[in-house]
């Protein structure tokens, strides 16, 4: 009788916890969230999986499934071996880690993280912030996603790959991710609270506000003399400006793309011609105002009055500017943008947003133009390093470069012979300037060949045996330029073309380049893993039989067509083997990094992989890849960007990274034989700053167009400028013992080389807007100089620390702004006090000889450790365990230096060397000189010493 009435009930009860479990389904790695009522073009399906305690996979969909499609960036998605708990209760679905709780509302599906405390480090909007718009391309059925999150006032972001806009925290900023000759978009972001999101998504994406940018139209305009309707727009020659061609109002500043030169009137020569638009604008609202411009060749903007730009780019290469300027309803404010195109094909346009809506203050948001779902990783960390390191285990490791690739670099645009190659290297080796690798930039090939991967045998009559002795003879190593891109009818662009893998637009279009004669060509789908291989197998006949160390990626957005408008630039790719070009724009240096990368390590498996690439993508570590920031302008202003993005760059969670030293292209000024007066002094200089900076860079590389950027043709050898570039490439290889372990470091323990301040230094609010000094490792402050004839410079020195001028050992403390001198020959360069600074020997390449002899500058005041980390530095012995590592410590209070059991080993290690220690105090300075004698000297055999320092 009792077990007859219980039946019922237990029925009853199961009955219930069904429906309530009908809402959540445990995973082997997570939750799958079913939302009770979705919000119109809100998520249907929200899905937490578990990859670390740490880090928490999001992904959400408006249909009945979340799409499977594999990420092309991440390696892990979720990881069943974590441990994790959930429960569910008064509508709230909580996950649960060791560190972390992810909770989930059933009614809206908004997603907040949790410390172990409670605390909360981040939350989605109240109402869930998800937004699929449904979009069909070519066929197939995608969505414009957003997904919105809450911000404190007071937090800073980071990251979002290399941009040209001099920013480096994007608070309140808007940053546009689209792939573009000198823009790396990665969609990795950084945050000062200790976490970091990685939005998995391929097509061109926007951080911050997404409205569209607005015409200087959508303002009341009114022309110089105050008339209502538009700016003054003056098309006038450069030289006779009286000499009006033209003069009548617009309403708009948009030449952006090459369509739009259409637009700019007949009769006005753009190559000797300037246009001035001047007038009042007028806004409809109180508030800050953003203004957005893309322009090249000269251009200067005034806001009522204060010069907000003056900037300078080659006509073929437009880069981005932005500003703000705090504008009230009703008043007319004064405009005024001056543009010299200086080419018959250059570029202009000035667009601007209202005040952020009161909707986004506080927030911060992701928006993608298509995706088939939304996809995110929280990573969650103690530290940036920590967060880091969870964005590379879900993208993979950075792989080890070859040591050799640590030193200096040498490339110019272009070496157009077998012998300038040869013969610039036997200048390096006459003078003795420390060189490693010397660089074939692109054109190597025949005229008509683009694509063949084949050296003109007119100009190139031996390339193995020009590699060969590049090897042998003079101990260099040899990158070349190697493109996507194949002229229409060559051997190789029939071997794609045949199997359908080629982009055809640009061949439908019959557009032609830009040499000789012009000629019609396009790029290779990378997208297709077969087409990788074929490519992989083009270049490894032609090139890598021959010798070559490595690659120099060019083109890699992929750009098919300079300057095209967006939209015919994803024509232009469409379609990709995977989808629509609008989906997959972004990821095509991801993909064709990876092709060269895997074919490489299984045609020779015990040779490092070595690229360098114009354009990057989340995940692009793990192929050995390293970036460089592209085509940029041979200018102070244009040096001084160069430090937030490189800075930026880094803290995306990619380490390598580098920047054309001098720039890339460079003035009329500049362009001959040998610059006079004026001119010459600046071109000098600098360079010369450049490569104080360049030398800690992650890559020290050289490169440019004409003028001929060898140190020796830049300045004599017996001027301060040459002496000065001397003396940082010859720190650099001193500092080598240093630099291999901060690289080892990156492999085994996710490491950053290149650290913003914030990294080491978060406490201390002054740092989080510093964007022209960084960490070089964890103890050189690096300060560069980047205005010219500046013989000084403000620089601070963070708090919680006391810092050693690097050359005259003299002791600061932190948490100050100093004045610091800045001869032209120098740049600021401090210690951070509790350091441990190995220098090896002088070295005339990387291999020249093992560090037999290592002088270790201690800088007391806190206790300090350097793990000395070494291995065999061209093969991939060390994934396999052959390295070693030697720990260095010392102790502040008992004022001794330990130097421990070496751990590990790999062949051809020393077995025994000389440790050379001089320490540096503040009441006892001691200057960088290498011939300075020591009576702390140690002969170590691996075993542990211990040296009390006096």
């Amino acid at each position: 009788m009792i077990r007859r009435t219980l039946v019922p009930f237990v029925l009853c009860t199961l009955w219930f916890q069904c429906c309530l479990a009908g809402n959540v389904e445990r995973l082997k790695d997570g939750l799958l969230i079913h939302l009770q009522q979705p919000a119109r073009n809100g998520a249907r399906q929200v899905q937490l999986q578990v990859v670390s305690d740490k880090i928490i996979h999001v992904s959400a969909g408006p249909g009945e499934a979340i799409s499977t499609s594999p990420s092309l960036m991440a390696l892990v998605t979720g990881s069943p071996s974590v441990k994790w708990d959930s429960e569910e209760k008064e509508g709230i679905v909580t996950l649960k880690t060791s560190a972390l709780t992810a909770t989930v509302s059933l009614q809206t599906g908004e997603v907040s993280f949790r410390d172990a405390n409670g605390q909360i480090i981040l939350q989605e909007t109240a109402a869930g912030g998800k937004t699929f718009t449904p979009v069909n391309i070519d066929g197939k059925t995608l969505y414009r996603i957003q997904q919105v999150f809450e911000s404190p006032a007071d937090e800073a972001f980071y990251g979002l790959g290399q941009h040209q806009t001099g920013l480096m925290n994007y608070k309140n900023q808007d940053v546009d991710l689209t792939q573009y000759n000198s823009i790396a978009a990665v969609p990795f972001l950084l945050s000062s609270r200790h976490y970091g999101i990685l939005w998995d998504n391929y097509s061109i994406t926007r951080f911050g506000d997404d409205r569209p940018y607005a015409q200087l139209g959508e303002f009341t305009l009114y022309n110089k003399d105050h008339k209502a309707g538009g700016l003054t727009a003056t098309y006038a020659p450069r030289r006779k400006p009286d000499s009006v061609y033209l003069r009548r109002d617009e309403n708009k500043i948009d030449y952006t793309f090459l369509p739009d030169l259409h637009n700019i009137p007949a009769a006005f020569p753009m190559d000797k011609g300037m246009v001035t638009w001047e007038g009042f604008i007028s806004p409809a609202e109180n508030g800050l105002h953003k203004f957005f411009m893309t322009a090249s060749g000269y251009i200067k903007v005034w806001v009522d009055g204060a010069l907000v730009l003056d900037k300078w780019r080659e006509g073929w290469n437009p880069g981005p500017t932005v500003f703000q300027h705090t504008l009230h309803k009703g008043q007319q404010h004064a405009l005024k943008v001056q543009w010299i195109p200086e080419s018959s094909q250059a570029f202009v346009s000035l667009k601007w947003l209202s005040p952020t809506p009161a909707a986004l203050q506080n927030k911060w948001v992701l928006t993608s133009e298509a995706g088939e779902k939304l996809d995110y990783y929280f990573v969650y960390g103690s530290s940036a390093d920590e967060v880091i390191s969870g964005y590379r285990t879900i993208t993979g490791r950075a792989t080890l470069l070859p040591r050799w690739a640590m030193g200096f670099w040498q490339s110019r645009e272009r070496y157009k012979t077998q012998a300038e190659i040869e013969q610039t290297v036997s200048e390096f080796r006459k003078r003795k300037i420390p060189l490693d690798n010397i660089v074939l930039d692109w054109s190597y090939w025949k005229q008509d060949a683009w694509g063949s991967q084949e050296f003109d045998a007119a100009r190139f009559p031996d390339p193995a045996g020009m590699i060969n002795r590049l090897h042998n003879q003079y101990h260099t190593h040899f990158m070349i330029s190697v493109w996507p891109k194949f002229y229409e009818g060559i051997s190789n662009y029939k071997s794609f073309d045949e199997k359908g893998w080629l982009y055809k637009q640009n061949i439908k279009d019959r557009q032609r380049d830009w040499i000789g004669k012009g000629y019609v060509s396009t790029f290779y789908d990378a997208y297709n893993a077969d087409a990788r291989k074929l490519f992989w197998s083009l270049i490894n006949k032609n090139l890598f039989s021959k010798g070559v160390d490595a690659w120099w990626l060019d083109a890699t957005e992929p750009d098919v067509l300079s300057n095209a408008s967006i939209t015919h630039r994803k024509a232009l790719m469409n379609p990709t083997a995977l989808g629509p070009a609008d989906q997959y724009f972004n990821g095509y240096a991801l993909a064709n990094a990876g092709g060269i990368y895997e074919g490489q390590r299984k045609t020779k498996p015990d040779q490092r992989v070595f690229i360098l690439t114009r354009s990057a993508y989340a995940g692009i570590q793990r192929y050995a890849a390293a970036t460089w920031s592209g085509d940029i302008a041979a200018r102070f202003d244009e040096l001084a960007r160069q430090i937030p993005a490189g800075i930026n760059f880094s803290l995306s969670g990619l380490p390598y990274w580098t920047t054309d030293i001098g720039g890339f292209y460079v003035e009329d000024k500049y362009d001959s034989p040998a610059p006079k007066g004026a001119a010459l002094q600046e071109w000098r200089e600098l360079n010369t700053r450049w490569f104080q900076y360049g030398a800690f860079c992650p890559l020290f590389r050289s490169h440019g167009q004409f003028p001929y950027r060898e140190m020796f043709n830049i300045a004599p050898d017996n001027s301060p400028e040459y002496q000065s570039m001397l003396y940082y490439d010859q720190l650099r290889y001193r500092l080598m013992p240093y630099i291999y372990s901060l690289a080892g470091a990156t492999y085994h323990h996710d490491y950053t080389i290149m650290r913003g301040l914030v990294m080491d230094f978060g406490a201390d609010t002054a740092v989080q807007n510093i964007k022209d000094q960084f960490m070089f490792g964890p103890s050189l402050l690096v300060n560069p100089v980047y205005t010219y004839q500046a013989r000084d410079r403000r620089l601070y020195l963070p708090a919680n620390t006391g810092w050693y001028d690097l050359y005259t050992g003299k002791y600061t403390a932190g948490g100050a702004y100093i004045t610091a001198n800045a001869p032209v020959n120098r740049m600021p360069l401090y210690v951070k006090a509790g350091s441990i600074l190995p220098f090896g020997p002088a070295l005339q390449y990387t291999g020249e000889r093992p560090a037999d002899t290592i002088t270790l500058y201690v800088y007391t005041g806190k206790d300090a450790q350097f793990d000395l980390y070494e291995d065999e530095g061209l093969n991939y012995n060390y994934e396999q365990g052959q390295f070693s590592n030697i720990p260095l410590s010392y102790n502040e209070a008992t004022q001794k230096l330990t130097i421990g059991k070496r751990e590990g080993s790999f062949p051809g290690m020393l077995q025994q060397r000389t440790f050379r220690v001089i320490k540096v105090s503040p009441e006892k300075a001691a200057a960088l000189d290498f011939n300075q004698t020591t009576r702390d000297v140690v002969v170590y055999n691996g075993q542990e010493q211990t040296v009390l320092l006096q």
